[in-house]
């Protein structure tokens, strides 16, 4: 698996968190220590709970302390929930700084923009942080260009029909 590269998985299809999580298992089984922090899904995600037994190779983390997601709460709750989510962008500076795993998956990373939780600045500064043995996945739903110019890897995932 390539090392030092930035992709990301986007657009308004369903399976961009399975996508990220598929190069996350393809990474452990190489050896490959992991990190996925997980934005805006809420404390209890269920879809992937079963990440929790794949520790130690692939940890997850989730600072959010809602069950529900954040587009969910109301203002009140959205304001408190703010806070933890800009722990779990900090820590992720924090992992990529210390070059603590060798692939970093920000789920929902993109959509910190959307809501207005962290600044494009913000994620251009976490990309260049990125060392040249760190993979870097970033998911969400819009791609700014200034971000898509940054990606070596660009998937973005469309939906055709929804039988729901």
């Amino acid at each position: 698996m390539d090392q030092g590269i930035v992709q990301v998985f986007y657009g308004p299809g369903k399976g961009k968190t399975s996508a990220a999580v598929g190069q996350c298992i393809r990474a452990a089984s190489l050896g490959q220590s992991v990190i996925i922090i997980q934005f805006l899904k809420g404390k209890d995600s269920e879809e992937f709970n079963f990440l929790d037994r794949l520790e130690p190779d692939i940890k997850l983390f989730r600072f959010e302390k809602e069950m529900a997601c954040y587009g969910e709460l109301l203002a009140s709750k959205q304001k408190e929930e703010r806070q933890n989510i800009l722990n779990g962008f900090n820590f992720a500076r924090k992992v990529i700084d210390t070059g603590e795993c060798d692939v970093l998956v920000l789920d929902e990373v993109l959509g910190l923009l959307d809501e207005g939780i962290v600044s494009l600045e913000d994620i251009l500064q976490l990309i260049n942080m990125r060392s040249d043995y760190c993979r870097l996945v970033l998911t969400g739903r819009r791609l700014p260009e200034e971000i898509a110019e940054r990606a070596d890897i660009i998937s973005k995932i469309d939906l055709e029909k929804d039988c729901v």
